[in-house]
This record gives C-alpha cells, structure tokens and sequence, in this order.
C-alpha cells in the first residue's frame, strides 16, 4: 500500500468531526479563559487589564510556498507572528482562535501538522487556543489567527507616542528571514529546472530558521518591564525595519536618524548577503518577517537599556516631521524609504 493511501480524507470525518479531531485534549492555562471550545463562543475575563486584539491571514501562494514550508511549521508560524503583535503593544497574548480554509489535496494528516504546529507555539507561549472555524477552499489553504491579550492600562504602549531626542532601539538581529527566503527561493529555482537535483541547504540553519520558524520577543517585554523601561511606542518588525520606523513616525508626527553602522546583522546573515551580492544594510531595512521589536524609549533610560543584550540603540527620533534619514557608514545622509513588504502592492 502507498502512502498515499494510507492517508485519511476529511470527508470521513466532516467539518465538526474535524474540529473535534484537531481540539480533543486541549487543557486551558490561563485564569482569563473561562470557556474555550465547544460553545457557539469563547468566554474571557481580563479582570480589569485592558483587552488586546490583532488578527493576521496567511494565504498560500501569497505568504507561504508550500514546495518548502514544512505544515508543522507554517502552524507554528501563524501562531507566533500573531503573539508578536501583542508584545509589539507591550502585552501578554493569552488566547487564539484559528480559522483554516483548505483545499481537497489536503489529507487528515496534513491538517493535523498544521495544528501540532499550533498547539506547540501555544505550549511554548502559554496561549489557550479557545475556538476556530475549518471550511473548504477551491483555491489552496488559508489559516487565519486572531489573538486576545491583555495588558494594565498604564503599561500598554502604542505606535504614537514617541518624543523628539526619543531612542530608537531594536531587539535581536535583522535581515536573516529575507536572506532565508531567498536561499529557499533559489533551491525552488533550482529544483524547478532540473527535479534530480537535491537541495543545498548544509550551513544555512539560522536563516532559514529566521524564515520557517520565528519566534516572537516574549524575553524582551519581560526584560524591559524587570529593567524599569516603559517604551514610548512599540511596533513588530514584520515588513521590513524601514517600514516600521515609517509608522512610528507618522503616528508620533516626528523624523528620524538611524545609523548603519549600529544595525545588528548576524554573521550568517552577512555572509548569506555576499553569495547574493546584496549590501547586508539593504537586507535590515527592507527584508520583513524578522518579528524583532522596533521601539522608542526616553534618553533617561539609556544607561538602563544598555544593560540588556538583546537590544540595539540604532537612533534617534528627530523633531522635523519629514526628515527619515539613513546615516551610512562612511558618514553620508541618505533619504530612508520604506520598500517593504506590503500585500496590495506588486
């Protein structure tokens, strides 16, 4: 018997016999969780902390390419990159619920690695996953996520409010997930034109890493809180760190200036960025899906932030609204453009 018919058909088991399947066993750890599935809706009591709520779609053929993204990973990543808008406010995410679209090339199997991917993220990150939907699809898989979190009142940050002489800091390192996706993009080509060939991945584990399975700045909200920094405002880098500094910009009304010498690339970024002939500064700015946290914080706190090890002062906010300027490291301005990703553009 082939593999392949090994393999469940949905139809056996229906859309309800499906989401049975896929949530049996699920233990709820958070107290805010007062129902999670089985009812017509999730019941959830923050207790006087403010409810946090961010949703994100992954299209395939749009977001993913399933000829390289393992499912267990791609379930892992839908989850994760909704927990990382929820630090990006500077809040715990506590709850998901996951609506998944699918075509009829999609076995019993194959859904249940999505969802392991799922539930282990929500292991990971203390999240109840509390409801959903399945549905079928004419035209590939959709998975949509939506995550509730919570925060005091006083501790949520926002994309708005930045001062003038505000530092501009980032967590981690930037550009590995772009260099990542296009290593995979060159093993596709590959592959494509001739199918004997085997991939060559050997040497690449931290970009690829960066792309197939990121993970969201947990460490970082709870290093900043123990360290006594409140952000001015806070985004996730998810398009590209260009880009976010442009909304942190237009929220707060004010410029900016970053350094290229202070953009914190790792070494196997930089040396993916030789074999593409690609300036390792080009990668930081505009490559996306680094999931790092962009923030601001007051001069006050500088000595503060300059203890924590993960985080890289890159700036500062400027009082000329207009002014987005890329200082390079032969000490030139250069004009900053925002050439990230964007999912209504070509």
């Amino acid at each position: 018997m082939t593999e392949e018919n090994e393999m469940t058909n949905i139809n056996e088991l229906g859309e309800f016999g499906l989401i049975d399947h896929l949530t049996k066993g699920i233990e709820l750890v958070n107290p805010s969780t007062k129902k999670g599935v089985g009812d017509d809706a999730a019941v959830i009591d923050n207790e006087g902390f403010q409810t946090l709520v961010s949703t994100d779609l992954l299209v395939e053929g749009i977001h993913f390419d399933m000829m390289y993204t393992p499912l267990k990973h791609l379930g892992y990543k839908a989850a994760v990159v909704n927990f990382s808008d929820i630090f990006a406010m500077n809040g715990i995410p506590k709850q998901i619920v996951v609506g998944i679209a699918l075509s009829s090339r999609f076995t019993l199997e194959a859904v249940e690695e999505i969802y392991e991917g799922i539930r282990t993220a929500c292991t990971n990150y203390g999240v109840d996953l509390v409801g959903g939907d399945t549905t079928t699809s004419k035209s590939g898989l959709f998975i949509s996520v939506t995550v509730i979190g919570q925060a005091k009142a006083d501790q949520v940050c926002y994309r708005c409010g930045a001062s003038e002489n505000d530092l501009l800091c980032v967590s981690g390192d930037l550009g590995g997930a772009y260099m990542g996706l296009l290593l995979l993009e060159r093993e596709k080509a590959v592959f494509k034109a001739n199918p004997e060939m085997q991939p060559d991945l050997d040497g690449y584990d931290y970009a690829l890493g960066r792309q197939l399975k990121p993970e969201a700045r947990q460490d970082i909200v709870r290093e900043l809180a123990e360290a006594g920094i409140l952000p001015t405002s806070m985004i996730d880098i998810s398009d590209g760190l260009a880009s976010e500094v442009f909304h942190l910009r237009k929220h707060s009304g004010l410029g900016c200036r970053i350094y290229e010498e202070k953009l914190p690339i790792h070494a196997e970024t930089l040396r993916v960025c030789e074999e593409f002939k690609m300036v390792p500064a080009i990668a930081a700015l505009n490559g996306g899906e680094d999931y790092e946290l962009l923030f601001t914080i007051k001069q006050d706190d500088f000595s503060k932030i300059g203890q924590l090890e993960k985080v890289t002062v890159i700036g500062h906010m400027t009082s000329d609204a207009n002014e987005a300027t890329l200082v390079s490291v032969d000490n030139q301005a250069i004009t900053l453009k925002a050439q990230g990703w964007d999912a209504l553009k070509s």
